[in-house]
């Protein structure tokens, strides 16, 4: 565990310490394109977030390769070096478009061909666990068909979701979470060391996205823009493909008692994370609405709209940050109860506690004008939008009292800088007269 940490943190350090230069770096080189109808922001902010966040990735693969416990991961298996060759042609793409603009069917192109990069360096899906079958061996053709819809999938669901501040960033992190602590589960609970590529990516995700939230929270300062929303959708993917069809559910006999037994131990969260409908479910689902909204319009389902998920958020009345939370909120609780559904299927308490968290998900959503406030004793450790704000009542001493008695009287209608003038004038006619 202490490896991974580390991994994370340099990750994370790096990401943090490159952005503000890359931000610079952005401005000089005019990646600020023009506000869109469908944006949010009102002030031109620069792009090109992702290569820092590329960097970081960079930086976590080293340092991975250097550590004791995790170099194995390289020596072993090819996926890590799959990972980066993919990595580095969807980040080119991505800078491309955010300085230049690239057409949509050129980015899915590009999208395919760095899923297929990945494929014939060994990340690939080679079978599927399927409940009361057992293991379904697929064949080469299949196996690349199902691992290039996936990344594609992926990439396009969280670039759909990236619409407000630190939003992606942050459901991607939390999809991340999840899949450290199952791919972990797997590998030092249960002995796989197939499980062990998937939580390093999972580590190293973690760290590229909290390192780069501190600059784009809410008042952004520079987006991750392309170049990094489908970086880290497409790392997040090699993660689901490294872990759903290369550990083989037939290594779990020994704990679960047969391959049909350990298919339905394990399926819980083999099934989602194959097809990813649990850990970026909430992006899914968005992109699946836009695509049906778009195609009943007779619009390309690549045309920009405002009708994504967080725009609705803000016209029902959810402030920026409310709605950021929101979405935060509803993707921990399908990601983290997915897992947690792994652990124990059979338990009660779970499904009732999801239910619970669904309820206070669907209070919170129909009280958008409700604003939450940090208690006293944490007031120094969140922003100052989430303060109590005291209403000062400031004492007037006697003299200023008495220069307040002692001030001419203005005129009706004279306000501000101008009526200034025009009292010293006032005041001057009387002296006159």
């Amino acid at each position: 565990m202490r490896e991974y940490l580390l991994t994370l943190c340099v990750t994370a350090a790096v990401t943090y310490l490159l952005t503000g230069p890359v931000r610079k770096f952005a401005i000089l080189a005019g990646a600020m394109p023009e506000i869109r109808a469908r944006d949010v922001h009102r002030e031109p902010t620069p792009r090109l977030g992702g290569i820092a966040m590329f960097g970081g990735l960079c930086a976590g693969l080293l340092v991975a390769a250097h550590l004791s416990n995790l170099k194995h991961v390289f020596e072993l298996s090819n996926e890590p070096r799959a990972l980066l060759s993919g990595a580095g042609l969807i980040w080119l793409l991505g800078v491309l478009d955010d300085k230049w603009g690239v057409d949509a069917l050129v980015k899915l192109g590009g999208q395919m061909i760095a899923a297929g990069v990945m494929v014939l360096q060994g990340l690939t899906i080679l079978f599927i666990p399927v409940p009361g079958v057992g293991t379904v061996s697929l064949t080469p053709m299949q196996g690349t068909l199902l691992t290039v819809a996936l990344v594609v999938i992926t990439i396009n669901a969280v670039n759909f979701v990236d619409g407000l501040d630190g939003l992606a960033a942050g459901m991607v992190c939390i999809a991340a979470a999840a899949f450290f602590m199952y791919a972990y589960r797997m590998w030092f609970g249960h002995g796989l060391e197939a499980a062990a590529p998937a939580t390093l990516f999972a580590a190293i995700l973690m760290g590229m996205c909290l390192g780069f939230l501190p600059h784009n929270m809410h008042p952004a300062r520079i987006f991750m823009g392309d170049s990094g929303s489908m970086l880290i959708g497409l790392v997040l993917a090699a993660g689901a493909i490294s872990i759903t069809g290369q550990v083989d559910p037939d290594a779990l006999k020994l704990w679960a008692g047969s391959e049909r037994a350990a298919v339905h131990a394990t399926v819980p969260v083999y099934i989602p994370l194959l097809l990813p409908l649990t850990v970026i479910a909430v992006p899914v689902a968005d992109l699946l609405l836009a695509i049906v909204r778009r195609t009943w319009k007779g619009q390309s389902p690549f045309a920009a709209d405002r009708g994504h998920l967080h725009h609705r958020l803000l016209e029902i009345g959810h402030s920026h940050s409310r709605a950021v939370l929101i979405m935060y909120f509803w993707s921990a609780l399908i990601a983290f109860g997915a897992v947690a559904y792994s652990v124990n299927s059979a338990s009660v308490w779970i499904l009732l506690l999801v239910v619970v968290l669904s309820a206070v998900g669907l209070v919170l959503l129909l009280m958008p004008r409700f604003t939450p406030r940090a208690p006293r004793w944490a007031e120094r450790f969140v922003p100052p939008r989430y303060r109590r704000k005291a209403v000062p009542t400031p004492a007037v001493e006697p003299s200023a009292a008495g220069a307040e008695e002692r001030r001419e009287p203005v005129p009706a209608g004279l306000h501000g800088a101008t009526a200034i003038g025009d009292r010293s004038r006032f005041a001057h006619s009387r002296k006159v007269s």
